[in-house]
């Protein structure tokens, strides 16, 4: 008769002692959820900016500044689950960034530094989820009701009211469905918005087609920064130790399959909306390109209903990045954090 399954221990220690850890850990995930959570961390509306980015930087190096930084952040995510691997078959498990920083950087101050960052970055992105959603309600709004009398910060309650309830989802695994269903929007909106860009370069409304760089030294240098500190940003938002541990063991090798799984869904979006927009409007592209797509002076370059459809795909995938980040449950770390300085 075979043996009742003996629960692990150090998985029922952490449930008792730290709400962060319980959210984390449920390990019965499979790689291809390992890809949707991903997918979720860095593949969101930033890549509407991506035009911008190429225009602060010209053709070849917007080409290379992508392709280096996804290389660069592909290789040190799978050193990364390496790392992990090792340490868990050395006895220490590690299921969060602060606790693989301390382990391999050897200092116990570390610990208290990470977990600032992390939980600033956390908390910044749950913000500003929470905000770009109540403002894609507004847009919406706006055009349905042109004399409606709701303010952008109704809309934002009305957003934060769903985050909360959608935060009681009890682990990262119960995310999985949602993040699958983000994926496909990151791939619907970007669909839409290259097919709208192609459209609107060979409409007889769009602007001239000019790929100079600014002609000032110091504001090239300038923009050039700034663009690549947004690659930087897109890129570098996955939270691959909470992800591997929600994989069933051994987690050996499936972490590589969810990030080829990833940074293929990378390579279609980010690459289309780049070109697609760069293109259709050279240096006049706007940090988002939406705003390019629908200018405040003349004709709209793109059908309404596309960039409606788009900005609906884009405020359900923000609840989904709000929740991965996740604003709620690291709020939980930093109480506790705060009960042990005390």
């Amino acid at each position: 008769m075979a043996q009742p399954t003996q629960p692990d221990p150090f998985l029922e220690v952490c449930r008792d002692s730290d709400a962060g850890a319980a959210f984390v850990l449920e390990s019965k995930g499979e790689w291809w959820h390992a890809g949707f959570h991903l997918t979720t961390a860095i593949v969101g509306p930033t890549i509407l900016t991506l035009p911008y980015v190429f225009r602060g930087l010209g053709w070849g190096l917007g080409f290379t500044c992508l392709t280096v930084m996804g290389f660069v952040t592909f290789y040190s995510y799978y050193l990364m689950s390496k790392v992990l691997d090792h340490c868990e078959k050395a006895g220490r498990r590690h299921i969060r960034f602060r606790e693989l920083a301390a382990d391999v950087l050897g200092s116990g101050w570390m610990f208290y530094f990470v977990i600032f960052i992390q939980t600033a970055i956390n908390t910044g992105v749950g913000i500003g989820a929470i905000l770009l959603a109540g403002e894609c309600l507004q847009i919406m709004y706006s055009d349905l009701y042109p004399n409606g009398s709701l303010k952008l910060y109704e809309f934002i309650a009305m957003v934060t009211v769903v985050m909360i309830v959608l935060s009681q989802l009890p682990t990262f695994h119960s995310l999985r469905h949602i993040n699958l269903v983000s994926l496909l929007l990151s791939l619907g909106y970007s669909f839409l918005v290259v097919g709208a860009c192609i459209n609107a370069g060979f409409s007889k409304n769009a602007p001239p087609k000019d790929y100079s760089l600014e002609s000032s030294k110091s504001a090239r240098i300038f923009s050039a920064f700034t663009s690549i500190s947004i690659i930087a940003a897109i890129f570098g938002n996955g939270i691959l130790p909470e992800i591997q541990a929600t994989l069933a063991p051994p987690a050996t090798g499936k972490m590589v399959k969810g990030l080829l799984m990833c940074y293929s869904v990378i390579f279609v979006t980010f690459y289309s909306a780049a070109v697609s927009g760069y293109w259709a409007f050279g240096n006049e592209s706007n940090s988002n390109i939406l705003k390019s797509l629908m200018p405040d002076n003349g004709p709209s370059l793109a059908p309404t209903s596309v960039i409606g459809l788009a900005v609906v795909f884009v405020l359900l995938q923000l609840f989904a990045i709000g929740l991965v980040s996740p604003q709620f449950h690291s709020s939980l770390q930093l109480f506790q954090f705060l009960a042990k300085m005390r």
